[in-house]
């Protein structure tokens, strides 16, 4: 999977630079996960340093700030996961799978699931009937959309989706699994079902809110960042054969290219999903140069704005 290309972008960029653009880096992977790391790991710092001394004015904006930074990068570790579910980030595909992991549990997304739902949508792009983002979805109004964009709808679903496969239910419209990957998708969310009975019982037994504090409550919070960029893909975009039609790119300065992995470039990462994270925008720039007609860009907000327009 990772070396597909979509129909239409065959032979749009030659063969030769193609394999220049799809070279994997272990030092690339491993400066953009240590950088995301690190910072949360900052953000985590000042959480704990700020929370004791919450009475205090400074302290107080300290502690909003860490946790509205807290939630927005942990969110935004799904864009990591998702290039780690293509094996793009590192050369070692037992590497990728490691760290998909930990982003997944870190996300409320469990990896393989993720995964092999994520290839499906490869597949069928704004298909409604075969897209997994799309399916079992009414078409948007304007409140749903809203309610959606700022992670009400998105949360709903993914607690839903999580319970329902532990239980071994809701998969059986999943087409794009086969009977082993069922069981495993099953086992899946009962680890991660697991894994949120322990933090919640530990924290219990402490007496703290830890798990609120660092982890589950910026998580749910502060969805609406990510959603952004999640939303911002393909919504109100057509279903069409030509993955350009289908896909909107994202164009935002290098701070928040660097806080989604570049995923902005969709367009670019559709066509050609093997191609890594940090060579998407050189891929983007292949792609205007070669292709006859334009290819939708448009800012985060800008695209909100059409988006909702479109509604």
């Amino acid at each position: 999977m990772e070396g597909w290309i979509a129909r239409s972008a065959v032979g749009l960029v030659p063969r030769a630079r193609l394999r220049e653009l799809s070279r994997r880096s272990n030092l690339r992977g491993a400066l953009q996960t240590l950088s995301v790391l690190g910072a949360l790991a900052i953000s985590t710092a000042v959480l704990a340093l700020a929370a004791p001394r919450a009475a205090l004015p400074l302290w107080a904006v300290a502690l909003v700030g860490a946790f509205l930074s807290q939630g927005v990068l942990l969110n935004c570790l799904y864009a990591g996961q998702h290039e780690l579910s293509h094996w793009t980030v590192f050369e070692a595909k037992p590497l990728n799978d490691l760290v998909g992991h930990l982003f997944g549990a870190l996300t409320l997304n469990p990896f393989l699931t993720d995964r092999w739902m994520h290839f499906a949508h490869h597949r069928a792009t704004q298909d409604p009937a075969r897209d997994p983002e799309l399916m079992g979805m009414a078409p948007y109004d304007r409140s749903s959309y809203l309610w959606d964009l700022v992670g009400g709808g998105f949360w709903i679903r993914r607690v839903k989706a999580i319970l329902g496969a532990a239980a071994g239910r809701g998969l059986e419209e999943a087409w794009w699994l086969d009977a082993r990957q069922r069981r495993i998708v099953i086992w899946e969310a009962r680890a991660h079902l697991a894994l949120w009975a322990i933090a919640a019982t530990g924290s219990a037994a402490l007496g703290t809110w830890d798990a609120a504090l660092f982890w589950a409550g910026p998580l749910l919070v502060t969805k609406g960042i990510h959603q952004l960029q999640n939303t911002g893909e393909h919504t109100a975009m057509p279903h069409a054969p030509d993955i350009f039609a289908c896909t909107r790119t994202l164009l935002g300065p290098a701070p928040v290219n660097w806080l989604f992995w570049n995923m902005g470039y969709h367009a670019a990462h559709h066509a050609f999903p093997g191609v890594p994270f940090h060579a998407l925008p050189r891929l983007h720039a292949e792609i205007l140069s070669r292709r006859q007609e334009p290819v939708t860009s448009l800012g985060y907000i800008e695209a909100q704005k059409a988006i909702f327009a479109a509604l």
